[in-house]
């Protein structure tokens, strides 16, 4: 569908009953009211239904307070010759993916808040199509694709928006090797991307535990891939999971939630110049996951039933298990 430009651009009571008195029907009268106020103030912070829902005024991928703005999402390069990142904090989700020879490639998805710049801005996957659709059809800056895999990118739901497209949202650091140092300016892209979609539901919920999850304890949780790790470890001050990629921190990542997601991973059709299979990471079906938050673990299942769906995830009995509020991370691991 959606390159830009296709590559160019009651009643009173009778019968003798006596009315109450005055002071009781102004308490009643009060009470009435304020019970009003509260529903209406939980139904504006998301916690009417127990702290499992969004709510008007807040971010559907984070559970803050914020506009929802149209989706933007960043394919970013994650090598150690691209760190550190920049505008990385700032993101709303993050996502972790293999790619070829067992390194890792992230996609940052914002929303509620837009830095000057983000990067470094690498190639887009055949699976990110299927991830992506998810928010509908939102705006992608990626840095390009292989030439076979263009053309599905070209008919993909979305607004891609490499380069070619919208050169002037881009920009080279010559501080860094190239192809390590392309940066997109969000607002600029956006800015050529009108009608990219808004934030909305993705399956997420944020809010307190329900009664009777059973988490455990949990300092810290690594995950690894055959060339690259991440791990995860609990500070209780900044009440944030602070990040380290190949077993270093990465300074100023410190998601609330942390999401170990097991998938299916296989083959695609394509390969990198070397003959490296480029993995496919299916994001669609069921499966077990594990939620950080607040310092504990939670086993989880996640479903999503196709491409157009949102993800959910449930404890092991079906309720629903929230996130805390802040910045999700979904790191997506073989089962």
């Amino acid at each position: 569908m959606a390159r830009i430009a296709k590559r160019s651009a009651s009643s009173g009571a009778g019968g003798g009953v006596r009315p109450a008195p005055r002071r009781a029907r102004l308490l009643v009268a009060a009470l009435a009211a304020a019970a009003a106020l509260l529903a209406g103030c939980q139904a504006e912070d998301g916690d009417g239904d127990g702290g499992t829902s969004t709510g008007q005024g807040r971010s559907p991928f984070t559970g803050e307070r914020a506009e929802r703005g149209p989706v933007l999402a960043v394919k970013i390069d994650n090598s150690p010759e691209a760190r550190p990142h920049t505008g990385l904090e700032s993101a709303d989700i993050v996502y972790a993916e293999q790619v070829e020879a067992g390194l890792s490639r992230l996609i940052a998805v914002y929303s509620a808040t837009l830095p000057d710049r983000v990067g470094p801005v690498r190639s887009a996957r055949e699976s990110d199509l299927e991830l992506l659709r998810t928010f509908g059809e939102p705006a992608l800056a990626f840095s390009g694709a292989q030439s076979r895999l263009l053309p599905e990118i070209d008919d993909a739901p979305l607004f891609a928006a490499s380069p070619d497209e919208v050169p002037g949202a881009y920009e080279r650091d010559e501080s860094r090797m190239a192809p390590h140092n392309l940066y997109v300016r969000p607002a600029d892209l956006l800015e050529a991307t009108p009608e990219a979609s808004r934030a909305d539901d993705i399956g997420f919920r944020f809010g307190p535990v329900p009664e009777g999850a059973r988490g455990e304890p949990a300092t810290s949780r690594e995950v690894a891939y055959p060339g690259a790790s991440f791990a995860f470890t609990w500070s209780a001050e900044d009440e944030r999971w602070q990040v380290a990629m190949d077993g270093t921190p990465a300074e100023g990542l410190a998601p609330a939630t942390v999401v170990v997601q097991e998938v299916t991973v296989r083959a695609s059709d394509y390969h990198d110049v070397n003959g490296a299979f480029t993995p496919y990471t299916e994001t669609t079906g069921t499966g077990e996951a594990t939620v950080l938050r607040d310092g504990r673990a939670y086993p989880a299942e996640w479903e999503r039933d196709s491409p157009r769906d949102g993800t959910t995830f449930t404890t092991p009995d079906g309720d629903p298990l929230p996130f805390a509020r802040g910045q999700v991370w979904v790191v997506y691991t073989e089962r």
